[in-house]
């Protein structure tokens, strides 16, 4: 028989003990020896040395363990455990060569090894041959005997030991029938069986449990080798298809797959050689637990460097990919299921542990990309969100239905996305993202209400105060008696329509009663600090309305025309009607009166400023008795600190600086009275003309009786006409006899000779040019003195501002003080 060399022999373990980690790894490798699962069985040979157990197991499996050489002499040839693959055999069998016993090597005494080995081989093989000499059955001191104690010793330290076929390989045959052999052997089996030393559970345990005993017999291949051949090749098809039912090997209780058998093998020697009792299903949970977690982490390792995984999570990084939990699914079952099918015939229960902590550690791995797919599926509808509300209120939907459609939309959105993004393995609950979203659409919704409320608020406050600035401004500038009462109705009006608008606004954003409540009040609270604020602004220009009330009413008439001081005027009452119409400005800004409570200020202040004689309209009804010292208060009755615009002291300071302000102007009126009437009265006194009518009636009757006189006073009235219009001689003795003397003495000739040059021109038909001239002149003179008499009716405030304030209340000044003023105006004027 030729061996085959792919049987691939190897020292499992050498003679003193060393397990061959690496040769039985290369074994694995080659043979492929990981890749069969649970379909493999392993047959070892133990018996005596030199009893031909190398040469029955390569003539039963074709593999190529060393041989004795019978010519040499009688030797150990198998040191230690060899291993090699049984060619040809399905389904994948491994045999192993152990050592042979009672070997002269070891000595007598040393058999440590043997019974190591024995162990060896009972928990790792699922058949085990026992070789032995056909002479030796029946006999006391046969050769089989120590070995078969040994087996059964090494039996009893296997803790719930499965179930090992002991195949009794009988060599050299006589012509003993096998059937009288068989009986005899397995009574010397179960002889042995009951002397061997047992645990007190197995006292009573027949042979039967822990082994399956068949007996088969070989021709001597010495002298019988083609007999033996034959017989080897009928009992090698016994070894195929051995690990199915009814087949040598059918009990596959504790039978470790394949992918760890060499961690198996490894561990139960070590455990062997530290003589520990060997506990094979705690064994196997152990070597199941072991090769699992390798398994798991190897897959892990390839899911981690999966081409596929890393393209899609660099994809998921930059935004949201679709078919993302389909992918990834399938990337995690491909992984998942290849551990499945390689630890599938490890133990179950280590098995399934383990599955679940592959799956949990793959979905910790992959789980961070879920959460990046869920954010930005999150940023994806919130972004969607924001657009749909703004495109809705552009079209002027309500703003609360527009928030519900739009979020509602969003969210179904959100959870296909999510629907999309999850995988078949895990059971991720999107709930917290989802809450975040709805609480970001909340924000931007909240965010954009709150924006278009305090538009809103601000259009209508913005209204408001355009429809309350300017009217109020304009009732507190006229001053009329009712200007507070006039005020509340506007103040009322103008809220209501705002008040109206808004509510009509508001009503689309869904706010709660309250809410709306408060906001309504606010708007009525701004338009009533609107008017509170314009009353304060106005109050510190109460002065100048003060001045210009007193100025339009002194400087014009009832016809709104601008006076001219003739002298008829009654400057004391214009006085006083003027300064009584500041005073009711004074009144009216002295307090904001917007909630219709009676006060008595109008009436104290008119008693205590106006001496009790201007009467008030507005106070018929109201006692009068005001005390001459009612305005040294900081307080004014009846009137709150937060409604008091001007104290009483404030108001008696202001009238102090406005009469002192308003006085120059009344001066000024007097002076311009006084001055008309000067210049108009050029007559002499009665007595004179009485005394020039007495006097002159002799030179009367003289002139009547020459007509010739009357011609020539005639004449000379013509001329002096003519001169006095062209010279201004009223305009030019309104400032004054000397300076008007003055002035007409510098300009009597060149006048005279004006005139006699444009009477000879024009007799002789030739107008001069300077006539226009002189017209222009004397338009001149005209319009200048009427220009100063309006002036002086009219004083500017300004020039008055800095007038010095007179130190009593009187209504008028002295003559000396006005004779000085209009001294020095016409001075100024004539220079």
């Amino acid at each position: 028989m030729e061996r085959d060399q792919d049987s691939c022999g190897t020292q499992l373990i050498d003679g003193n003990g060393v397990f061959n980690v690496e040769g039985l790894d290369n074994f694995s490798k080659i043979t492929k020896l990981s890749q069969c699962g649970l379909s493999y069985a392993i047959v070892a040979i133990m018996g005596p040395q030199s009893s031909g157990k190398s040469t029955l197991l390569n003539h039963l499996f074709h593999t190529n363990f060393r041989e004795m050489d019978a010519i040499r002499g009688r030797s150990q040839t198998t040191k230690g455990i060899w291993m090699a693959k049984c060619v040809g055999i399905e389904p994948f069998t491994i045999a192993m060569d152990l050592e042979g016993t009672d070997g002269r090597e070891r000595g007598e005494d040393d058999t440590a090894f043997e019974k190591q080995s024995a162990l060896f081989a009972l928990a790792v093989a699922d058949i085990v041959l026992i070789n032995m000499w056909c002479h030796d059955i029946g006999r006391e001191q046969a050769a089989n005997k120590p070995l078969l104690k040994t087996v059964f010793q090494a039996m009893m330290r296997l803790f719930s030991p499965r179930k090992t076929t002991l195949l009794f390989v009988i060599r050299d045959k006589t012509r003993t029938p096998l059937e009288y052999l068989e009986p005899i052997l397995r009574e010397d089996i179960q002889k042995i069986w009951a002397a061997v030393t047992k645990p007190e559970a197995h006292k009573s345990t027949p042979l039967s449990e822990f082994f399956n005993v068949e007996v088969t017999a070989l021709s001597s291949y010495e002298e019988k080798e083609e007999q033996f051949e034959r017989e080897v090749a009928e009992l090698r098809q016994r070894f195929f298809h051995s690990i199915s039912p009814g087949g040598l090997a059918g009990d596959r209780q504790g039978v470790v797959p394949a992918s760890g058998f060499s961690f198996s093998a490894q561990q139960i020697w070590k455990i062997i050689k530290e003589n520990k009792d060997l506990d094979l299903p705690a064994h196997k949970v152990m070597v199941a637990t072991v090769r699992c977690e390798e398994i798991a982490n190897e897959k892990l390792r390839y899911l981690s460097s999966d081409q596929g995984w890393l393209a899609l999570e660099e994809a998921v990084q930059a935004g949201p990919v679709s078919g993302f939990g389909k992918q990834l699914s399938s990337i995690l079952e491909f992984y998942l299921s290849e551990y499945e099918n390689e630890a599938i015939y490890f133990d179950e229960g280590v098995r399934n542990a383990k599955q679940q902590q592959l799956e949990s550690r793959a979905l910790d791995l992959v789980h961070h990309a879920y959460v990046t797919m869920l954010g930005h599926l999150r940023s994806k509808a919130l972004e969607s969100f924001k657009t749909r509300l703004e495109q809705s209120l552009h079209k002027g939907e309500g703003f609360a239905a527009s928030v519900r459609a739009c979020a509602q939309s969003c969210m179904v959105e959100f959870d296909k996305g999510c629907e999309d993004a999850s995988i078949r393995q895990a059971n991720w609950d999107a709930s917290k993202v989802r809450e975040k979203l709805h609480r970001d659409i909340e924000a931007h919704a909240a965010s954009v209400r709150s924006t278009m409320l305090t538009e809103m608020i601000a259009k209508y406050e913005k209204q408001l105060t355009d429809m309350l600035s300017g009217p109020v401004e304009a009732l507190f500038e006229a001053g009329e008696n009712d200007a507070w009462t006039s005020i509340r109705k506007l103040l009322k009006r103008e809220t209501e329509v705002a008040v109206s608008e808004f509510s009509t606004a508001v009503a689309s954003f869904e706010l709660d009663k309250p809410t709306i409540d408060k906001m309504v009040q606010n708007l009525r609270e701004y338009g009533r600090n609107v008017v509170e604020k314009k009353a304060r602004e106005e109050a510190g220009k109460v002065l100048i309305r003060m001045k210009d009330r007193f100025t339009t009413i002194f400087n014009h008439d009832n016809d709104s025309m601008p006076r001219v001081w003739t002298g008829k005027e009654d400057i004391r009452a214009i006085t006083k009607d003027a300064r009584s119409a500041s005073l009711k400005i004074l009144s009216t800004l002295a307090a904001i009166r917007l909630d219709e409570k009676s006060d008595d200020i109008e009436n104290v202040l008119f008693s205590s400023l106006s001496d009790g004689t201007v009467s008030v309209p507005s106070s018929k009804d109201r006692g009068v008795g005001a005390s001459s010292d009612s305005l040294a208060s900081s307080t004014w009755k009846e009137v709150s600190p937060k409604a008091t615009l001007l104290t009483p002291v404030q108001c008696k300071s202001l009238w102090r600086q406005f009469k002192a302000e308003t006085e120059y102007s009344v001066t000024q009126a007097i002076s311009a009275q006084e001055a008309h009437k000067r210049s108009n009265n050029w007559l002499p006194p009665p007595w004179a003309i009485v005394a020039m009518v007495v006097l002159g009636f002799n030179e009367f009757m003289v002139l009547l009786r020459n007509p010739l006189y009357l011609l020539v006073l005639f004449v000379v009235y013509l001329l002096s006409k003519a001169l006095w219009v062209q010279m201004d001689i009223t305009g030019e003795f309104r400032n004054g006899a000397l300076p008007g003397i003055l002035s007409i003495s510098s300009r009597l000739l060149p006048t005279v000779m004006n005139l006699l040059r444009r009477l000879a021109e024009e007799a002789q038909g030739r107008p001069t040019p300077e006539a226009p001239m002189q017209q222009s002149f004397s338009f001149q003179n005209t319009r200048n003195q009427t220009q100063l008499n309006t002036t002086s009716s009219t004083i500017p405030e300004s020039s008055v501002s800095s007038s010095c304030v007179s130190s009593t209340d009187s209504e008028y000044t002295s003559p000396n003080l006005m004779h000085r003023r209009s001294t020095k105006i016409s001075e100024e004027e004539s220079s």
